[in-house]
């Protein structure tokens, strides 16, 4: 167990109030770190562990579009997608808390090779959270009974790639069990990760496209999003290159394709993008760009 951040245990009356709605209310809660505060509004994030780079991009463009919300991403540490929410959280300086199927001492945290981004969580003030004793080592079933706290802990749940027999869809299923708000990103229609986002689409789960979409869901009123959305204009009007930049970016663009719209040298091309990352307009990531709002 890290010294920094030892192993605290919750008291029932400090339940985080979404789990004590759930049947099975957790016995025992542990945690390591922060719990999210009582005026931010959760959202987990779910999906594949085989992810495609569509996906990765998706998770990067719609948490990405939270940024300066009081907002936290809950996810459960895993490999694929949920790792990716998790990074993806830090990097736009929201809260992010992650559910292990494991017990959150150092020795047992599941996966092994996450321990580096549950440290990163810790110290950037996230949290670890577990119903189970602190060396429980994961198992099959553990998986599936933290589901529970991960789709009850949150206001809605949003569903990011999943094939038929993902467990991702054990959490939407509950999520929908606790009159959560299930949210899914549509996906091409020939990948096998998409099979389970639209099955549950077709049930009538709410289609999310933009970041606008999960803010609304959240309970964000239009006025505020709008106003926080325009918020880099108001304090900084862009020039017109910087307005072609955002208008050619209503999807993300790999940089050699924005330049050639761009029609201008890519040495100055290069000096906008990067002038354009420093004022957090737009974001880069393996050569292609995105808004950041």
């Amino acid at each position: 167990m890290s010294l920094s951040f030892p192993i605290v245990e919750v008291e029932r009356s400090n339940f985080p109030p979404l789990l004590l709605e759930i049947p099975q209310v957790p016995t025992s809660l542990r945690y390591r770190g922060q719990l999210p505060s009582s005026g931010t509004k959760l959202l987990t994030v779910v999906g594949s562990r085989n992810y495609t780079n569509y996906g990765k991009q998706v998770v990067e463009h719609l948490i990405g579009g939270l940024r300066g919300y009081n907002i936290g991403i809950v996810s459960g540490l895993a490999l694929g997608i949920d790792s990716l929410a998790h990074e993806a959280a830090l990097q736009n300086n929201l809260y992010t808390l992650a559910v292990p199927g494991s017990g959150i001492e150092d020795s047992v945290m599941y996966p092994a090779s996450h321990k580096p981004l549950a440290q990163k969580i810790l110290e950037r003030g996230g949290g670890l959270l577990s119903e189970f004793e602190p060396t429980f080592v994961a198992t099959k079933w553990s998986f599936t009974q933290r589901n529970r706290i991960m789709a009850g802990i949150a206001e809605a749940t949003l569903i990011i790639e999943a094939s038929e027999k993902s467990g991702t869809l054990i959490t939407a299923r509950m999520a929908t069990d606790y009159n959560r708000e299930l949210l899914v990103v549509p996906g091409n229609i020939f990948s096998q990760n998409s099979v389970g986002p639209h099955q549950f689409l077709k049930l009538g789960a709410t289609p999310v496209t933009t970041a606008k979409d999960i803010l609304y869901a959240l309970g964000f009123r239009e006025a505020e999003v709008e106003q926080k959305q325009n918020v880099f204009v108001l304090q900084e009007p862009l020039n017109t290159q910087e307005k072609q930049v955002v208008s050619l970016l209503k999807e993300p663009t790999e940089k050699d394709a924005l330049i050639r719209k761009l029609g201008i040298n890519p040495q100055q091309a290069n000096v906008l993008l990067m002038q354009m990352e420093f004022k957090t307009i737009i974001t880069s990531d393996n050569g292609v760009y995105r808004l950041v709002i």
